[in-house]
């Protein structure tokens, strides 16, 4: 990760601290941390303010945050001390009185211990600022996803010349992951969820030891994490024998409420207004209670991040945004049919960066 986009990140976070009257602010959730400084590990923590960046960690990511983070100041803290009393020990060195902390993330039982070890300061709750920023994604992160969505297509090629009607749909999950890992990518983005039949009725179905070729079709919704823990995510139907003639009309639904969506995407538009779009569709062809989930949601560091296309999402779009268009029909005991693509947000509209074909005579081995 480039030092350029760090401290750009970095920058925008301590411009907003004077407002919520902070004057640094601990990171405490992991993710933040890895978004702020590039860092990989776990069990660590950031104070970050003006003329101040200090990371808290131990002595097994001592040569590591040399590779990750040269010239990051960090204090290694040792075995026989607890985080709390590193931080304490930083803190005291900083002379800050007011600090912010991460309230969606600190347990009470840490900011008890972080008030009765720290008594001169002042601790303000802070909620979901740096995810704030995290929704507009830089030139690096897009980089980054437009990677983990080659790694997911590359792999989900294999699953499809390799699939069989013996496989059971674990066994497929299993091959989609370990060809996504052969072209790069550190791990799956999430379990992959392959739901045959009716399970896939089941929008996050676990795969079982159902096989393939027990139903005519099957939901594949799987995405790739790249080296730098960025994610894709997608979802395909894949149709094989004989459908009944229901499904390729639940099919056709499901396509034209996700093609009217991704059009409707860009700059100002409101989350709410794409998720409408796509439910309108759903709703005039007599599926809208079978539409149960929000449209979609941000990706990034999280598979699932802001901002979120859903009904009652009041955020405005803006470019740098990555969203997923997943429009689906759950029919309990019938199926099931979701189509996913990760669009990204321009300045004069969008691109899908998801490319996998999705019109229904594509989607037959």
């Amino acid at each position: 990760m480039s030092k350029d986009y760090l401290a750009a990140r970095q920058k925008k976070l301590i411009s907003q601290l004077k407002r919520i009257g902070a004057e640094a602010l601990l990171v405490t959730s992991e993710t933040n941390v890895t978004y702020l400084t590039g860092f990989s590990g776990d069990s660590s923590y950031l104070l970050i303010g003006k003329g101040l960046t200090v990371l808290i960690s131990d002595g097994r990511y001592s040569t590591q945050l040399e590779e990750e983070c040269p010239g990051l100041d960090v204090y290694i803290r040792k075995a026989t001390e607890s985080m709390t009393v590193a931080l304490e020990k930083v803190l005291k060195k900083s002379h800050l009185p007011k600090l912010g902390f991460e309230s969606h993330v600190v347990t009470c039982d840490l900011l008890d211990a972080l008030s009765s070890l720290t008594p001169a300061v002042q601790w303000i709750p802070v909620s979901g600022l740096i995810e704030e920023l995290r929704m507009i994604k830089d030139a690096s992160e897009i980089q980054e996803i437009r990677e983990a969505v080659s790694q997911a297509q590359r792999g989900y090629e294999v699953l499809r010349a390799i699939l069989t009607e013996e496989m059971t749909e674990l066994q497929a999950a299993h091959e989609l992951e370990h060809a996504m890992r052969r072209f790069g990518a550190r791990q799956a983005a999430f379990d992959p969820i392959v739901a045959v039949g009716a399970r896939a009725a089941l929008p996050h179905a676990m795969p079982t030891e159902k096989r393939i070729g027990e139903a005519p079709f099957l939901l594949v919704d799987w995405g790739a994490m790249t080296q730098n823990g960025y994610r894709s995510d997608l979802t395909r139907m894949i149709v094989h024998g004989r459908t009944p003639a229901k499904f390729e009309k639940v099919y056709q639904t499901v396509l034209k409420a996700q093609v009217a969506a991704i059009k409707a995407i860009r700059p100002g538009v409101l989350c709410s207004e794409v998720d409408q779009t796509a439910r309108d569709v759903i709703q005039k062809a007599g599926f809208g209670k079978h539409f149960t989930h929000s449209l979609g949601h941000g990706i990034g560091l999280d598979i699932h991040e802001g901002p979120r296309l859903g009904g009652n999402i009041s955020t405005e779009l803006k470019p740098g945004m990555i969203v997923t268009v997943e429009p689906g029909i759950y029919l309990p005991g019938w199926g099931g049919v979701r189509i996913e693509d990760d669009v990204l947000v321009t300045r004069t509209g969008h691109e899908v960066l998801t490319n996998v074909p999705k019109d229904f005579e594509s989607n037959k081995l």
